[in-house]
């Protein structure tokens, strides 16, 4: 009796896992796969491209926002009763921006997706940190950062594949969300969790959050995962396909491949972060992190080539193949169970407020400066980054 129960949890934490891999592939896909097709977009709508990171932007912009919300009505009423409509809104939200007759539908259709991306992935975090505990909540983690990275490599190639026929298509994908919620609404299994909906008392509970998240250690991680969210979608996923496009002149699918190249170098880093652990602690990786963000940044303005793009493109790969699952990890261990979805909630939106403000200041750096400075300027923002990192984390882990 004892082994057929082991099995049975065994098997239920196996299909929890192949729904925890969809899940960050569908977080993924609506920030990702549609950045080859950014030049395409500017072009066909006649925008400028500080118009076009709005599809970027908008996109993000709910995930600053609402985030909390969702994390507090997971704790409150279930994982499930919020990722469900999640993943519906996001598909829809995906279909009718690949529709949209023009750019202003286009923007408020990706601000609709975003809105139901917006909870994705503090909830996917959340999820395995339900299920997951000690060294396997390390591997586990470790694996989802090195799919993160693949995925992002094989969806800007897939994207600009797609976009070489029409920038149209990459949005279509998130059709793919549909799928995805009827398992997680029929095969994911969680464990028993008491849900007193009728009985929740805010107070007491956004005082036990945020009891959990006001400690010099958390605080740093926070600012850690903003800062290097900043960087990866506003210079890398945004900028970076416009200077390769406008400065170098790639098509789509070159735009794709370097992209891809990005995310390889994500992923095979991520890939050996317990190698890199023996070594360096968790808190200095994030540290040499910044650095190398920076110096790729730098080198990027003087590239005339498309291929020798890839040379900084390693450096940024390889800051957030370990600095992502770094953090992350940190984090998910620091996270009390009560209020484990609204701690990850807010972690999730300070990556949104990154991953919006990256884009945003790049606009108005490139509208005023041009498109090069937008690199510069990320580059001293990352070295500032890690001063203010370096002071408020001790080298001790």
């Amino acid at each position: 009796m004892i082994k057929k129960t082991k099995q049975a949890s065994n098997g239920n934490q196996d299909k929890n896992f192949y729904i925890i891999i969809c899940l960050t592939l569908i977080a993924i896909i609506g920030g990702t796969i549609y950045s080859p097709a950014l030049p395409s977009i500017a072009n066909n709508f006649n925008v400028s491209s500080d118009q076009v990171s709005l599809v970027s932007t908008l996109f993000q912009f709910p995930g600053a926002i609402v985030t909390p919300i969702f994390g507090v009505l997971a704790d409150s009423f279930g994982r499930k009763q919020v990722l469900v409509p999640s993943l519906l809104v996001f598909a829809l939200g995906g279909v009718f921006s690949g529709l949209a007759p023009n750019f202003r539908s286009l923007a408020e259709w990706r601000l609709i997706q975003g809105i139901g991306t917006a909870s994705l992935e503090s909830l996917q975090l959340t999820i395995i940190s339900d299920i997951y505990k000690g060294e396997k909540l390390n591997s586990v983690m470790a694996f989802v950062a090195s799919l993160n990275g693949i995925s992002s490599a094989i969806f800007p190639l897939i994207g600009g594949l797609l976009a070489s026929f029409s920038w149209r298509f990459p949005f279509l994908v998130s059709l793919f969300a549909i799928p995805v919620a009827l398992m997680v609404l029929t095969t994911l299994k969680l464990p028993q969790q008491e849900h007193h909906a009728q009985n929740f008392q805010l107070k007491p509970y956004l005082k036990n959050t945020w009891g959990s998240i006001n400690n010099r250690q958390v605080i740093g991680l926070l600012f850690a995962v903003m800062s290097l969210f900043m960087v990866q979608v506003g210079a890398c996923l945004t900028y970076i396909p416009i200077f390769a496009g406008k400065q170098l002149g790639a098509s789509e699918l070159l735009i794709g491949i370097t992209l891809t190249s990005l995310s390889l170098s994500l992923a095979i880093t991520a890939s050996r972060l317990n190698l890199l652990l023996r070594y360096l602690s968790q808190v200095q990786l994030i540290k040499i992190s910044f650095l190398l963000s920076g110096l790729g940044l730098l080198i990027i303005p003087s590239v005339h080539n498309i291929w020798l793009l890839l040379i900084p493109i390693f450096f940024l790969g390889a800051a957030q193949g370990i600095a992502f699952p770094s953090t992350q990890t940190l984090l998910a261990m620091l996270s009390a169970q009560e209020s484990r979805a609204g701690f990850m909630a807010v972690n999730s939106t300070i990556q949104s407020w990154g991953q919006t403000l990256g884009p945003l200041l790049g606009s108005i750096v490139d509208a005023i400066w041009g498109t090069q400075a937008v690199f510069y300027a990320s580059a001293v923002f990352s070295f500032a980054s890690f001063i203010v990192f370096n002071a408020l984390l001790t080298s001790k882990q």
